[in-house]
């Protein structure tokens, strides 16, 4: 079992930056990937960047183009999510999630645990 609590969440300026965290539970988070997914009103949960269990290997959303940064510290059993050059449409509600596999992937249904989620409002 993992527990997942996010934080970091606020209200910002369009072309802030802003760093996410997400501290996990159980002793197994260094040998598991894990991701960070973000749901708009009214829109699908949608997949924006994951990370392998060492922290070597990464993955990307197809509109992060470079703003975003993921990176995790086992030693903390940590995650964070770097977003640079933030838009209005990043606004959303956003996700740290437990794989249940030590590669990353984009697929929801790779990822068993969730967090309750941080709000992130960016203003024009």
């Amino acid at each position: 079992q993992v527990h997942l609590a996010e934080s970091g969440g606020r209200l910002v300026q369009a072309g802030d930056s802003l760093r996410l965290s997400c501290e996990a539970s159980g002793r197994t988070f260094s040998t598991i990937a894990m991701g960070w997914f973000r749901q708009a009103p009214e829109k699908e949960r949608e997949f924006v960047a994951a990370i392998s269990r060492s922290g070597g290997g990464t993955l990307y959303g197809d509109f992060v183009k470079g703003r975003f940064a993921i990176s995790r510290d086992n030693a903390k059993n940590a995650l964070y999510l770097q977003m640079n050059s933030l838009k209005p449409e990043d606004t959303a509600v956003y996700y740290c999630a437990a794989a249940s596999q030590s590669y990353p992937t984009s697929s929801r249904r790779d990822y068993p645990y969730w967090g309750q989620g941080t709000q992130v409002t960016v203003s024009s």
